[in-house]
């Protein structure tokens, strides 16, 4: 698999032209371990990146004349193109991607199945060759030219559009050398090449290519143990789930890990709180009570929000967390589908919660609103929220927001047990002094944070309060109180 960075610009993910190189041995997973491998780019602002895994990449540009494409993955992974085959030039590019050969011994029940690794193919502009294009693959796996069974040897053609996969073997010239299987083709798509004892192959094939797309989960839902409002929501791979639930054992309460599910990569699901528990602030992420999700299996699937009771009441508050499936995706295959009908059909796992009988404030007596609904403002429980977020740079953060140095240690000296509650202490001082009064105390927090070095975090809260903005302007439309955009044109009255 290729790395490569990717940006986010508050819409839509790009991706960045990205260097590999081998890091040092500090790099390393684990002591001894393999350098591991850096993916490195230059940019000119800040943002949100993040590095993913993606198929193997090589492209280059066929001209009349001709060509050939190599794979780095493998360079036994050859596209030969001959001369004339194209009036004009043309960009083709190639992915490749391998699949283990116990995947596909487990899904077809045959020992002696195996695959070669799959071609995707692609061009622009897509129109078909002049002249056959030559492909050369390596044999699946355990298959050699002197002992292949040419009628078990199937290539399969995939339609990325259809998500079908047809049989072509009797319709390419398909040959084979000692290591080497070669065909010839005028049109680009998927290709991948099966050897085994089955008759009909298609169906088999599908199915290992959605499997590549699923993974089987699990979800955590735990609590803070100085804090149990503090809920830590997980979905992750379900054989990491036990490694990370003892990881975070020490600071962290909660049930096992929900049974498994299956997710695809790149869908969406949702967490809703139930009975008798709330999201205590308003979240850009939060959709009609939900929090929204998506999973991808190489990142961490996870947020820590703040709850409170739904009304207040005495003793424990005993409610849950569910997770839900979003829409159902286009392309899902009927076997996947079909268990997806019925009642209560994207719900797919419950976890119990229990929080003590607390106000939302932590503890912290009155209500606070930061700014003014106008202009923008930050809530109480938007300020917990925010806290969370924040690491060993509280201190700087403080210094920036006009708490003196002698302020911060008597924080640091009275909450010297528990972190949360000097970062907590150190935002509310500064919220209810003459700091934090009066308009542009959300602006001078943003700054704060982003001269703290948390451009991230003054982005969240810049988020939050558009949203509360919306929301107010919202609310004024509704009661026909909207403060109009253009002034009264004075002959008119």
């Amino acid at each position: 698999m290729e790395p490569h960075l990717r940006r986010f610009d508050g819409q839509s993910w790009t991706t960045l032209p990205t260097l590999t190189r081998r890091g040092s041995e500090k790099h390393s997973c684990r002591p001894g371990g393999r350098p591991a491998r850096l993916a490195c780019c230059s940019v000119s602002q800040f943002s949100w990146f993040v590095a993913v895994s993606r198929p193997f990449l090589d492209s280059c540009s066929v001209s009349p004349e001709g060509a050939l494409l190599v794979s780095q993955f493998d360079p036994g992974i050859k596209l030969t193109f001959p001369p004339e085959c194209t009036t004009g030039t043309r960009t083709v590019t190639l992915q490749v991607l391998q699949v283990a050969l116990s995947e596909v011994q487990d899904l077809t029940g045959d020992p002696h199945a195996s695959a070669s690794p799959l071609l995707c193919l692609s061009q622009t502009p897509s129109m078909h060759f002049l002249q056959p294009i030559r492909v050369q693959v390596p044999l699946p796996p355990g298959v050699t030219g002197h002992m292949v069974d040419m009628s078990r040897l199937h290539l399969m053609h995939g339609d990325p559009t259809a998500h079908t996969w047809t049989d072509i073997t009797a319709q390419v010239s398909l040959y084979v050398t000692h290591i080497y299987a070669v065909f010839s083709v005028t049109h680009f798509s998927w290709y991948w090449l099966w050897y085994t004892t089955h008759r009909c192959v298609s169906g088999v094939v599908r199915k290992m290519y959605h499997r590549l797309k699923q993974f089987r989960v699990r979800f955590l839902a735990l609590q803070r143990k100085s804090d149990p409002e503090q809920v830590l929501l997980q979905c992750l791979p379900s054989d990491k789930a036990e490694s990370r639930l003892v990881s975070l054992s020490e600071q962290y309460d909660g049930p096992q890990p929900s049974e498994l599910c299956i997710l695809l990569e790149g869908e969406q699901f949702f967490a809703g709180f139930e009975r008798g528990i709330d999201i205590s602030a308003d979240r850009p992420d939060c959709k009609d009570g939900r929090l929204s999700f998506t999973f991808y299996s190489h990142l961490k699937n996870i947020k820590e929000v703040h709850v409170c009771p739904t009304h207040p009441q005495q003793g424990t508050v005993r409610g849950q967390v569910s997770f839900y499936r979003g829409e159902v995706p286009n392309d899902l295959p009927e076997e996947v589908a079909s268990k997806r009908k019925g009642h209560d059909n994207q719900w797919m796992a419950t976890l119990p919660l229990r929080i003590p009988n607390a106000d939302c404030d932590g503890n912290i007596s009155g209500e606070l609103n930061l700014g003014d609904p106008e202009s923008g403002y930050l809530t109480q429980t938007n300020l917990l929220s925010i806290s969370l977020r924040i690491n060993q740079e509280w201190q700087n953060i403080g210094i920036s927001l006009g708490i003196s140095y002698d302020q911060l240690e008597r924080i640091r000296n009275q909450h010297r047990d528990n972190f949360g509650a000097q970062v907590l202490a150190m935002l509310f001082h500064w919220a209810r002094g003459q700091q934090g009064a009066g308009p542009g105390a959300v602006q001078r927090l943003m700054k704060a944070l982003v001269d703290s070095g948390r451009r991230d975090l003054a982005e969240e809260v810049e988020d939050i309060v558009t949203l509360g903005k919306r929301k107010y302007e919202e609310s004024l439309k509704r009661v026909g109180l909207e403060t109009p955009t253009t002034s009264a044109d004075p002959q008119s009255s």
